[in-house]
């Protein structure tokens, strides 16, 4: 440690380790057994989903003679092969950088076209295929099987659901010739219904193509990592295949008993098929790797030749999985080494139609990294269950073994969604319910929880809600609630954010308060000795050089406020997002436009008795301008009042009287319990690491970081001396808290990717990664029965399985997973709902590049999820009673408002009429800009935090967040067996009555079709409302999102419509520049 602890420091000062489960897990979670002894998976049972609850739970497969497989729990499982711990990948890798040499690669260019050898070595004697192995497991005797669809479901009931492992090698095979595909691969058929023809993947070589996918197979189905991910090197299997053991063997060198398995190949070409659920990955080691640093090498080579030196000098391999343009997981890197050894575990939550599951060993290299080779397993031989291990050859970029030898030894198996009984019956009851398994922070049990909309809320402005056992719904004011925090503390105010402006004023219009700004409450507090930090993100194109000062482009406000705490004992870290030591040049650059995006407000407060604790908020709001706001959102009429100070719109430029302001929708969250000291854990380490000396500052003999020690202060609790509130509190809540966050921006993440896989850090290539978020999302999408309500500044995802930019790396699943849920419900004949409430354009100029390309591919995922749905109503013969948007809506927000008395109307210039601000003074109206970042399902679960629902915020490796995710164990549809009416029900129903400015008995079942229609009928008509061109006071302001679905799903612009009203700008978007990774 370089950091002066006082000659003693306890890195978890609260008696407690950050991954501590507060109790132990279930104890019918299974074992992993070692690798070489798993046996075959069951084939899962006819029922494509379980039913919902409170429904008859879906019953147990038939006996097999195999347990039930589970989600792993958070904890190292007990059987795992020697000296692998196990590891657990929930969450998507990185996004991938442009098709260069030298550059981070997800694939190789294709193998010329006549290599014909893939993943398995051509034995020209024999003319079969052979592959030494671990030990191939599963079953291998079949007779007669049924014909099977593209999702791998057989036309009969009749029959086993899923092929054996020999029947689907029996399908493998090879061609030059590849029949066409539809644009987009079909979801998977209903096993009652015949399904439809199954698109085939060409699995061949041939020249590099960066655009082959789905959309158009080509024989040579390989591109590098921005191009589509989809290589199958040269498997050339021009008969049925046939599985025969020959006698095992010892490796000498480390006593692996290998067994080799050939294969006699078929002429079918692959099929696609959707992959939904988890896959289970053993990376083991690499051996015989060619030596791809030849300069190093011709380097050594001449050093080697003076005496006394010898050194070796060699690659740095790491493995990539990938599926389609998707990657998925990644090894670390281990350095000079030709014969790695990983034995790393993955756990993959997939929702992905592929064709095969690509191993890229790489070596990694200061520009970027090489391929070395690749091996690839076709899907058909995973989809049944079967776990498939052994070790296999490295195919080289020209379809031939990268060297002689050169292989890699893997395990992999599929566990298909239906066999994960996480996912039955939504949020779990009783004590054994562990909340989000393999995550940083364990479930917090006991505490309270207020949830908040928008900055302020006016007393009586919302209607009551009544909750069970004669509970009321209180309404939260967010910022009076912090400034009364920070009032109280007496030890610490720590503050995160994007940006923290010290001028804003958190109390505003509420009589006999005094009206602090937030700089002057801090300094005041800081003079009562309280410890006040501040980490705030440096913006960097904000400088202040020789006292020329640049506010920058995101006019954060970060120079500025640094500037006016600088002579004060508050402390102000501006901390710029950085990549690490170890990243190739590229990556560095890359990083460099991220951003820190947590927004975290602690404090100590009173815990009665003479004791304090921990108290946190957590969410969307930034203490900073623009964010101050009501349910009301006015655009005018409080110009003169509480904005008189404080405009924004940054939509506009020039002349700006008399411009409506740019109202501001957010949501959350005080956190008040155990959880609160996993947000405070948050921010040591941030601190840590942003405070960590540099340059001649090294020098100091000591220096001190500033954190408070909260042990040392008897007055404060500690986690483990809160008090304890039971299941039975109607009242309590149980907390998680959840990040995407890295290694280069936290302090103690362990420096050795073994320890970090035993803390559920996802391993990428030099980093450490917490995913949590998107592993939450992810689980809570999974269980949900009734319907999900989503409020988000962005949403975008699932680019996979886009009709087009499959390989733009907007990988996460939360998109996909959302559309495969709606069609598990329609297959299942029950009613499922999907609410997604995003801004009317992402904030600036509607018309700039940078938004156009975000609403174009916002656009894209539109386009893929109600595709989906329509082909699930097609399948089950509802197209013509039911559309997509019976199951699936958009939403955005808008506000109209007449001319009052204190508007000034006459200031504008007179030439400003046809311009935006002039159109938008004239007709009176602007969007409602929608910058919250939450979900709820089923009125029992809630996630709020800083994290949008894109790969910036839900990969890890890009902007830094922080969600919380929550409930109430007495009101849960598993504890009630039936509507839950706790205080999430009570926060939706007052978001939908601030946006549609009603109550409806209708609204409290947001999944019934007299719901969904009745909502969207009401948004349709406050469009009309918002676009007409007479200007008229709105009711309600949410309104349809402006794009129109016909019954297929296709989404275009509204007829007439095809612009934003006033600002301009296409309402689908636009793509004309080159791809970059800052929009998604």
């Amino acid at each position: 440690m370089d950091h002066n602890y006082n000659n003693s420091y306890n890195p978890y000062p609260y008696g407690y380790h950050p991954n501590s489960a507060p109790y132990p897990p279930p104890v019918n979670y299974p074992e992993y057994p070692p690798p070489s002894n798993y046996a075959p998976y069951p084939p899962p049972n006819s029922a494509q989903y379980p039913p919902s609850y409170p429904y008859q739970p879906p019953q147990p497969p038939p006996n097999s003679g195999q347990a039930e497989y589970c989600y792993p729990p958070p904890q190292p499982f007990p059987s795992v092969p020697p000296g692998a711990p196990p590891y657990q990948y929930n969450g998507y890798g990185y996004p991938p950088p442009p098709p260069q040499h030298h550059q981070e690669s997800s694939a190789p260019p294709l193998p010329p076209a006549e290599a014909q050898s893939n993943n398995y070595h051509y034995d020209q004697e024999s003319g079969g295929v052979a592959a030494a192995s671990y030990g191939v497991s599963g079953s291998n005797a079949a007779t007669h099987y049924p014909s099977v669809s593209d999702d791998g479901f057989p036309s009969s009931s009749s029959v086993p659901l899923y092929p054996s492992i020999d029947y689907q090698f029996a399908n493998l095979s090879m061609s030059e010739s590849l029949p066409s595909a539809p644009t987009s691969p079909p979801v998977p058929a209903a096993a009652a219904t015949p399904p439809p023809t199954a698109p085939f993947y060409q699995s061949a070589s041939g020249k590099y193509e960066s655009d082959s996918f789905h959309g158009h197979y080509h024989s040579d189905s390989f591109s590098s990592y921005e191009g589509s991910l989809s290589h199958s090197g040269s498997l050339d299997l021009s008969q049925h295949p046939i599985l025969t053991h020959t006698p095992s063997f010892v490796d000498s060198q480390s006593n692996q008993q290998y067994q080799l398995v050939s294969l006699t190949p078929s002429k079918k070409a692959l099929k696609v098929l959707l992959l939904h659920g988890n896959l289970d990955i053993w990376i083991h080691e690499a051996r015989n790797l060619p030596n791809m640093d030849m300069f190093h090498k011709t380097v050594e080579e001449f050093f080697n030749i003076l005496p006394g030196t010898k050194s070796k000098i060699t690659s740095d391999p790491y493995v990539s999985i990938a599926v389609t343009t998707a990657v998925i997981g990644r090894t670390y890197v281990i350095s000079n080494n030709e014969n790695p050894v990983w034995k790393q575990h993955f756990n993959v939550p997939v929702a992905h139609h592929a064709a095969e599951v690509h191993f890229l060993v790489k070596d990694n290299d200061v520009v970027g990294s090489q391929l070395i080779g690749i091996v690839t397993i076709p899907v058909e031989q995973i989809y049944s269950g079967t776990r498939i291990e052994g070790f296999f050859p490295l195919i080289g970029t020209n379809g031939k073994p990268c060297k002689p030898g050169a292989g890699l030894g893997l395990a992999i198996q599929y566990f298909p969604i239906e066999k994960l009984s996480l996912y039955y019956n939504g949020v779990g009851a009783g004590p054994q319910y562990i909340g989000i398994p393999g995550t940083y922070f364990p479930l917090r049990r006991g505490g309270r929880v207020t949830l908040y909309q928008d900055a302020h809320v006016h007393n009586g402005s919302l209607p009551d809600f009544k909750l069970d056992q004669g509970r009321h719904y209180v309404h939260g004011s967010c910022w009076t609630d912090i400034f009364d925090a920070i009032s109280k503390a007496r030890h610490l105010i720590y503050i995160t954010g994007w940006s923290v402006w010290h001028k804003v004023k958190l109390v505003r219009g509420v009589a006999n308060a005094p009206e602090y700004t937030l700089g002057d409450l801090l300094r005041l507090k800081s003079q009562e000795g309280v410890r006040v930090l501040l980490l705030v993100w440096d913006d960097p194109t904000s400088r202040n050089i020789l006292g020329y000062k640049m506010d920058g482009l995101m006019a954060t406000h970060d120079e500025e406020t640094r500037r006016f705490f600088k002579h004060s004992s508050v402390q102000v870290l501006l901390v710029p997002r950085i990549a690490g030591k170890r990243h190739s040049w590229i990556k560095k650059q890359e990083v460099g436009i991220y951003t820190h995006h947590q927004k975290t407000v602690i404090v100590d407060t009173d815990a009665g008795y003479g004791k304090r604790r921990i108290l946190a908020f957590v969410g969307g709001l930034d203490l900073c301008d623009g964010r101050y706001d009501s349910p009301q959102h006015p655009l005018f009429s409080t110009s003169q009042t509480v904005h008189a100070d404080d405009f924004h719109n940054p939509t506009f430029t020039g002349n700006l009287a008399g411009c409506p302001r740019e109202p501001w929708h957010d949501m959350h969250s005080k956190i008040d319990g155990p959880a609160a000291y996993d947000v405070l854990t948050n921010f040591e380490e941030r601190w840590l690491k942003a405070s960590k000396p540099h340059g001649l500052k090294k020098l100091k003999t000591s220096y001190d970081d500033s954190l408070l020690r909260i042990e040392r202060v008897p007055e404060l609790l500690g986690l483990n001396d809160q008090p304890y509130l039971d299941d039975q509190d109607p009242e309590g809540w149980h907390v998680q808290i959840f990040r995407s966050i890295d290694s280069n921006s936290v302090r103690k993440f362990p420096n050795e990717p073994m320890e970090a896989t035993k803390k559920n850090l996802v391993c990428g290539k030099n980093v450490m990664i917490d995913m949590s978020i998107h592993t939450a999302y992810v689980k809570a999408i999974r269980s949900a029965q009734h319907f999900i309500y989503i409020e988000n500044q962005y949403f975008i995802g699932s680019s996979f399985n886009w009709n087009s930019h499959k390989d733009l790396g907007a990988n996460n699943l939360i998109p996909m997973e959302i559309a495969l849920k709606i069609a598990s419900k329609i297959r299942a004949h029950e009613r499922f709902a999907v609410y997604i409430v995003i801004p009317m354009w992402p904030e600036g100029v509607p018309t700039g590049n940078a938004t156009q390309r975000i609403l174009y591919w916002q656009n894209k995922t539109m386009q893929m999820m109600y595709e989906t749905i329509h082909k699930a109503l097609v399948e089950v013969g509802q197209d013509g009673k039911f559309s997509p948007q019976d199951y699936l809506n958009f939403f955005c927000l808008g506000n109209r408002e007449a001319i009052g008395p204190h508007d000034n109307v006459g200031d504008e210039s007179p030439s400003s009429g046809n311009t935006p601000q002039g159109l938008a003074r004239k007709n009176r109206r602007f969007m409602i800009y929608v910058h919250s970042k939450g979900m709820i399902v089923d009125d029992e679960y809630v996630i709020i935090g800083s994290a949008n629902i894109n790969q910036r915020s839900m990969e890890g490796t890009r902007d830094t967040e922080i969600a919380m995710g929550a409930y109430q164990p007495q009101h849960t549809w598993a504890t009630k067996l039936s509507y839950p009416r706790g205080q999430i029900y009570g926060y939706r129903m007052s978001l939908w009555a601030e946006h549609l400015g009603l109550v409806d008995d209708r609204f409290t079942q947001p999944e019934s079709i007299d719901c969904v229609r009745h909502v969207r009928s009401l948004s349709e008509a406050n469009w009309k409302q918002f676009a007409a061109d007479e200007v008229s006071e709105m009711r309600g302001h949410l309104m349809k999102y402006p794009v129109e679905v016909d019954p297929r799903g296709k989404v275009k612009p509204l007829q007439g419509c095809e612009n934003f009203p006033d600002v301009g700008g296409q309402i689908v978007g636009s793509f004309l520049a080159i791809q970059e990774n800052l929009t998604i």
